[in-house]
């Protein structure tokens, strides 16, 4: 099984991973806000019935980490500046989305140079 060996964040708008496979990738918060996989965010499915999320409105703060916490051995929980704290991201889940949103090195640095 995959899991995170660590887990920081080397700017307050990054988030970078460290896996046990030895993949490493940095992700901005947004990516990994509008990754939310709580059933408000991405919706859900009961019975054969799918229900999808509601609509995303820009709030204060929706993009700003407040917290991150383990739950028990296989996943994170975030709370967002807004207060949103419903989603839990898997291992499985987590890895996905360092993986398919990874900042390449030119993306990193355009970031940098925004930030100036």
């Amino acid at each position: 099984m995959l899991i995170p060996i660590k887990i920081h964040r080397p700017k307050p708008y990054l988030l970078a991973t460290e896996w046990s496979d030895g993949f490493s990738s940095t992700i901005t918060m947004q990516s990994f806000r509008d990754e939310c996989p709580c059933a408000m965010c991405k919706g859900e499915n009961i019975m054969g019935t799918t229900y999808f999320g509601g609509l995303t409105v820009m709030k204060p703060g929706m993009y700003e980490l407040a917290s991150l916490k383990t739950v028990g051995n296989y996943a994170l929980q975030a709370e967002w500046g807004d207060g949103h704290d419903t989603g839990i991201y898997s291992w499985e889940i987590l890895r996905a989305i360092t993986e398919s949103n990874a900042l390449s090195p030119e993306q990193m640095q355009k970031l940098e140079a925004k930030a100036m």
